[in-house]
């Protein structure tokens, strides 16, 4: 081989050499060791992938290739997300038709981007959901929802997005805006399509407590859903015969509920609102639409009218504040101020009486004064420190909870912090404690010696009273026993609520769900036409399956309108049909699908691109068995082995994946109701510290370094930024690393003393089988960054002079190696060690095997000697200001510190000598940092 590594020539000559050989492909119809693996696949938005695509794919890619040589038939697909507002924005964006657009972007993708970067897809199996092929299949699910009664055209509140133009669901919008462009989002209540998604709520909430998904993904999903148990309350309102209803998880609290709240948008503000407050009511209510998520606080007005309380027979002010959304319950809330932190701000804020109805048990509270702390900062460090919970209410004073266990830690922590002077601190809980500078008193049981110790220091002695039921001054959200609740005093939180609704007719047990049905309209172009007639005589109708795909017709005028209809509402050609069933004049649904239909399904389609009959071949689709692949290809292939993508989908694309396996399912397709066997969350790049972005100047362009550096390296210097679950920050300063890493296995390998040595020594097969342990473990775990790193450290012991390996076990490194860096590896094997015999052990059994072409990424992945990895001596690395200046050899796992820095000074002796040594750093096993100056 030559000296030196000629990445461009070797990078093509490889990839031309896996395309005319087909190694990547695989038989769905007779694979006898499936593993799916999938990358979610890209929506193009711009002119190049970016490095986010690059930094996704490579971690899915090493996955692919690593499963390969275990012996798995992978199938390991890619394919283009390039409908819908996405790829249409960017074609408005350039002033270009989406279709020609999105056609040239895809191929530049595939062809340029995808290719050169070294990834091993099957692209005979390439789909892109703009392909009439594919959305045929799209719509064709669409009709079979709505013939299970699981998708309905309904009036509803909306969200609408004025930059897009189009309804958005409620996944797409994050804080308040449109999560594609960040438009403020507004409501227009419109009739739509929704896919009937909360049907499945509960199964959707069950099985992300057995689904093995990232952590992060799971808990997004079950807040997303927000299963709330409760009751829904009546409450009358005082002089009308209207009611207003709640919806509560605290029903055990309606004592204590003081006044009532109702969104700005709520039906009834204009009723009840008395005369004497209109304007201000309006006025609010004006102001309060036009604001963003971000700038609503929690501010409020009086509307005049009172409700009354139906356990008490008490009459609550009725408010309106921009901090109760009319989309979560009724749109109205019975305020608690004593048991709930909003409603206690609001109170204390607009004077409104706080009524404690549940004491809590075995905990306490205490609110503290700032002006009469001393040290406030280190009163708030103390309680932290001791496992307090502290709350600042940043205008007045802190409020510490905590439970019995550590208030005997508290009262000494506020009685050191007091300053001198008149300050009182009151403890509520199960004890009410008044604490004083010099002295405690239990009030519940010494309430006339705190008196008098109060008067005298000067304190007026009604300031230490119990307080009255309606003057509480804590907020506690917890449950407990019940207090001021008239004969339900006494009882547990959960008792009461049980009599409660048993008692009152107008507080009935209720669940609820902050999931909401699936919007699945659009007034946008780019994106398959929904495939629904409407007649009137015949109402909706599903378009035949035999007249699928309902095509998008080219038109010149596409761009939106923003008047409510889409595009496709100008073009009579396409609107006026006859109706299916009657025969009879009938027009068109001129809304298109929300893209996420598409992305929701396609990972099924994959392994069935051939199959021009059936969108995929579960056993429940008609016609299944017609052909090959069939349905036990399908029950081979799925669930899907592992899906890898990033978290901000987690509401999004992954929920809609989950709900469609689901309805798939209960509409008999298929057999399971989870899609993914794994899924696994990657995380997400930055530059110097900063989210990649045009206007900050800092996007990394995959293709420059691909052409500088070659895409081995660039693959291996993404996969060490940072564990593949978190990301990490891109710096110029950490590539030259991974390429001088690489030049050197390049040097070592064309070595013939190095790696073809008749035996290899014993610190380098022990090195080398560690190696292979670690990166098998560290593979299966996602952890590609500590992968490399224990790739490095074989390598320092291997660059020891006189560490030699024999030809096998070189070999076993360059397998190691080869799904990180697949050109490389494949160009040292085809040279060193693909024609010798004993060598050819690859997976016969693998359809990505071909018998023409003996690829490295077939072999079989290298094994350890248990005997081997049992490590009795490790070797140092010796720095000197951060800088590696020698190692400290086969020296005992249990060597002290003191002995590693005598022998280590003697081996580094020529860069310390008259230098003074500031600082010894030792990492016990790993590394001694001499710090000379």
């Amino acid at each position: 081989m030559s000296e030196l590594f000629d990445h461009k020539n070797i990078e093509l000559k490889w990839r031309k050499k896996w395309k005319s050989e087909k190694i990547y492909e695989v038989d769905i119809q007779n694979a006898k060791n499936p593993f799916y693996n999938l990358w979610m696949f890209p929506y193009p938005s711009g002119a190049r992938m970016h490095v986010g695509h690059a930094y996704a794919s490579t971690g899915s890619d090493i996955v692919g290739r690593f499963k390969r040589m275990q012996g798995y038939d992978v199938l390991q697909p890619m394919g283009f997300d390039a409908f819908g507002i996405h790829g249409e924005n960017y074609a408005i964006k350039v002033g270009e038709h989406p279709s020609t657009l999105m056609e040239d972007l895809c191929d530049r993708f595939r062809d340029e981007q995808f290719d050169a970067i070294g990834h091993g897809y099957d692209w005979s199996k390439e789909v892109r959901t703009y392909w009439p092929e594919y959305y045929k299949w799209t719509q064709w699910i669409f009709v079979q929802l709505f013939k299970h009664g699981l998708a309905e055209r309904k009036k509803a509140n909306v969200n609408w997005c004025p930059g897009c133009k189009t309804v958005l669901a409620d996944e797409q919008v994050i804080s308040g805006e449109c999560e594609r462009c960040h438009s403020q989002v507004e409501h227009k209540e419109l009739e739509q399509w929704f896919f009937k998604i909360t049907k499945f709520a509960d199964k959707l909430l069950e099985n992300l407590d057995t689904i093995d998904w990232s952590k992060k993904v799971v808990e997004a999903q079950r807040n997303w859903i927000g299963k709330s148990e409760g009751a829904e309350i009546s409450f009358k309102i005082d002089k009308s015969d209207q009611e207003i209803k709640v919806f509560t998880t605290r029903p055990d609290t309606i004592f204590g509920a003081t006044y009532m709240v109702l969104s700005p948008e709520h039906p009834l503000v204009k009723e009840i609102t008395t005369e004497d407050q209109k304007s201000v009511v309006n006025e609010y209510v004006s102001a309060s639409i036009k604001k963003t998520e971000n700038e609503k606080s929690k501010t409020g007005v009086f509307t005049g009218s009172y409700a009354i309380n139906p356990a008490s027979g008490e009459k609550m002010p009725i408010w309106i504040a921009d901090y109760v959304l009319m989309e979560y319950g009724f749109g109205a809330i019975m305020a608690v101020p004593a048991h709930d932190e909003r409603d206690f701000e609001f109170a204390r804020k607009y004077k409104i009486k706080i009524r404690k109805v549940i004491n809590p048990i075995n905990e306490f509270q205490s609110l503290v004064l700032k002006e009469s702390l001393s040290d406030e900062e280190g009163f708030v460090k103390k309680c932290l420190e001791v496992g307090l919970y502290v709350n600042d209410y940043e205008d007045w004073g802190y409020k510490i909870t905590g439970g019995d266990y550590n208030i005997k830690d508290y009262k000494n922590i506020v009685q050191k912090s007091l300053i001198d002077g008149p300050w009182y601190v009151d403890i509520d809980g199960m004890k009410q404690l008044v604490i004083f500078k010099d002295n405690i008193f239990d009030i519940s049981k010494k309430q006339d010696e705190a008196k008098k110790h109060a008067a005298e220091l000067g304190i007026p002695s009604e300031q230490i009273d119990w307080q009255s039921a309606d003057d509480y001054q804590y907020c506690f959200p917890v449950r407990g026993t019940l207090v001021n609740s008239g004969e339900y005093s006494g009882l547990s939180s959960d008792s009461a609520v049980e009599l409660l609704t048993s008692k009152f007719g107008s507080i009935i047990p209720k669940t609820t769900y902050k999931l909401r049905d699936w919007l699945i309209s659009r007034q946008r172009y780019w994106s398959a036409p929904i495939p629904m007639i409407y007649c009137e005589k015949c109402g909706w109708i599903a378009v035949p399956e035999d007249q699928l795909p309902v095509e998008l017709p080219y038109v010149e005028d596409w761009k939106p309108k923003g008047d409510g209809r889409g595009p496709l509402a100008n073009i009579p050609e396409f609107v006026n049909t006859k109706c299916p069933k009657c025969n009879g004049l009938a027009h068109r649904e001129t809304d298109t699908l929300d893209n996420f239909l598409d992305s929701g399904w396609y990972f099924f389609r994959y392994p069935f691109v051939d199959r021009r009959d059936v969108p995929f071949a579960g056993s429940g689709v008609e016609h299944a068995d017609d052909k090959t692949p069939n349905s036990q290809a399908f029950k081979n292939w799925f669930p899907l082995s592992l899906y890898i993508g990033g978290p901000e989908h987690s509401v999004l694309h992954l929920m809609y994946t989950r709900f469609l396996t689901m309805a798939f399912k209960e509409m008999g397709f298929i057999d399971f109701d989870e899609p993914f066997v794994k899924f696994f969350a990657h995380g997400h790049i930055t530059k110097d510290g900063k989210k990649m972005s045009k206007s900050l100047g800092n996007i990394v362009n995959p293709d420059e370094y691909i052409e500088s550096i070659g895409a081995d390296a660039f693959r291996m210097y993404l996969m060490f930024l940072g564990p593949f679950d978190q990301g990490g920050d891109f710096s110029e300063n950490g590539i030259t690393g991974v390429v001088r890493f690489l030049n050197k296995v390049w040097s070592y390998i064309n070595d013939d003393k190095k790696s073809r040595s008749e035996k290899s020594t014993k610190n380098s097969q022990q090195a080398l089988n560690i190696a292979i342990k670690g990166v098998t473990e560290d593979i299966e775990a996602f952890k590609f960054n500590t992968s490399i790193a224990k790739l490095m450290e074989f390598m320092n012991v291997w660059a020891i002079e006189n560490e030699a390996l024999c030809a096998k076990d070189s070999l076993a490194f360059v397998k190691l190696l080869a799904p990180f860096a697949p050109f490389i590896t494949e160009e040292i094997y085809q040279n060193l060690y693909a024609q010798q015999e004993d060598n050819k052990m690859v997976n016969k059994n693998s359809s990505n095997v071909s018998d023409k072409f003996n690829s490295i990424h077939v072999q079989f992945w290298p094994g350890y000697n248990e005997n081997l990895v049992k490590v009795n001596t490790i070797t140092i690395a010796i720095q000197v200001n951060g800088k590696l200046r020698g190692t400290l050899n086969n020296v005992s796992i249990d060597i002290k510190k003191d002995e590693v820095i005598k022998k280590s000074k003697e081996i580094v002796a020529k860069y310390i000598e008259d230098k003074e040594i500031k600082k010894e750093i030792y990492v016990p096993e790993k590394l001694i940092n001499f710090v000379v100056g």
